[in-house]
C-alpha cells in the first residue's frame, strides 16, 4: 500500500499542478526523485508534524492540494491541534495519508501505534475516511481526493485481503446468510476465515465514514457485529444512528483499550487483542448463537 501511495501520487505530481506532497522526514527517500522534478510542491519540512500540518494548511489555502504523510501516529495524535485549526477551523481541505495503522510499527514500541486514529477525526466535522484492504483499492482513491478540496484520511496497513474490491466505498455483499458482521479494510480476509461455516452476511466497506447508513439499514436485522482495524466501538454512534427507531443488538469488534505492552509484529498483536480469526470466531459465534 506504501509504495502504491508514492507510485501514485508521484503520478499526480506530474499531471497535476494543484497537487503537492508535504512530509515530515518518513519517506522522505522515497519521494527525493519527485522532490527534485517539483521542488516547490514536495516539502520536508523534518521531524515537526505539527508544522507539517501547518504548512498543508497554508498551501491549501493558496488554492493547492496537498498531500501529508507519516505514521499515523505522528500525523493523526500529534498533530491533532493542527487539524482541528489549520484545516478544519480554516475550512480547508487536506489529504493525510497515514501508514502504521493500529500496531504495524509493534517492533517500534507503542509511539509508533495510533488504534484511536479515526476515534479522534470523528470529534472533527467533515472528514472522509477510508481503510482500503488491498493495494489495488489505493491508487483510485488517492485519485478520486485530487478532484475536490475536502477533508480526507486514508489509513495505509500492512495487513491486506486477498483480494480487491474498489468499489466498497458503500456496504458490498462479500456472501449471503444470516445475521450481518461487516468487515472494515483489512479485517474482510480474518473475517471470512472466522465465519467460513456460520450462517452469516458478510459486507465489506473501505470507507467507514461517511458510514453508508442506507446499506447498514438495508442489510441489518436484529443482529449486528462491526469489526474494525482501530478502536472497538469508534462506529457505535455511527451504527446507532443509522439503526436509530429499530430494536437491534450490536456487537463491535477491534483493538482493545487496554494497552498491549509488549513489542513483536502486527500478527501478534491481532491475536493479543481477538482480531485473528480465530479470535473473532469465539466472539461471533458466543455473540450470535
Amino acid at each position: 500500500m506504501r509504495q502504491t501511495f508514492v507510485d501514485t501520487t508521484t503520478e499526480l505530481l506530474a499531471s497535476d499542478p494543484r497537487t503537492a506532497v508535504v512530509l515530515a522526514d518518513i519517506s522522505a527517500d522515497a519521494f527525493r526523485p519527485a522532490m527534485r522534478r517539483h521542488p516547490d510542491r514536495v516539502l520536508n519540512v523534518g521531524i515537526r508534524e505539527q508544522l507539517m500540518t501547518g504548512v498543508a494548511g497554508g498551501l491549501a489555502l493558496t488554492g493547492l492540494r496537498p498531500y501529508v504523510h507519516s505514521y499515523a501516529p505522528f500525523l493523526i495524535d500529534r498533530a491533532y491541534e493542527q487539524i482541528k485549526l489549520d484545516l478544519g477551523h480554516q475550512d480547508v481541505g487536506a489529504v493525510l495519508v497515514s501508514i502504521g495503522a493500529s500496531y504495524d510499527g509493534a517492533a517500534e514500541g507503542y509511539t509508533h501505534q495510533s488504534p484511536g486514529d479515526v476515534e479522534l477525526l470523528d470529534t472533527l466535522e467533515g472528514w472522509t475516511v477510508h481503510v482500503p484492504g488491498h493495494p489495488d483499492e489505493v491508487a483510485a482513491l488517492l485519485r478520486a481526493a485530487a478532484r475536490h478540496d475536502d477533508r480526507v484520511y486514508i489509513r495505509l496497513a500492512e495487513q491486506e485481503n486477498s483480494q480487491a474490491y474498489p468499489d466498497g466505498g458503500r456496504l458490498r455483499v462479500i456472501r449471503r446468510g444470516g445475521p450481518l458482521v461487516v468487515a472494515v479494510g483489512p479485517m474482510l480476509d480474518p473475517v471470512l476465515e472466522a465465519t467460513r461455516d456460520l450462517d452469516v452476511t458478510v459486507a465489506y466497506t473501505n470507507t467507514p465514514r461517511p458510514l453508508d447508513a442506507e446499506g447498514l439499514r438495508q442489510l441489518a436485522d436484529t443482529e449486528l457485529v462491526m469489526v474494525e482495524p482501530y478502536l472497538a466501538g469508534t462506529s457505535a454512534r455511527q451504527v446507532a444512528e443509522a439503526l436509530g427507531g429499530r430494536p437491534h443488538r450490536v456487537l463491535h469488534l477491534g483493538v482493545g483499550r487496554a494497552e498491549i505492552r509488549r513489542y513483536g509484529t502486527w500478527q501478534d498483536h491481532a491475536r493479543a487483542h481477538g482480531l485473528d480469526p480465530a479470535g473473532l470466531r469465539a466472539k461471533i459465534a458466543e455473540f450470535l448463537w
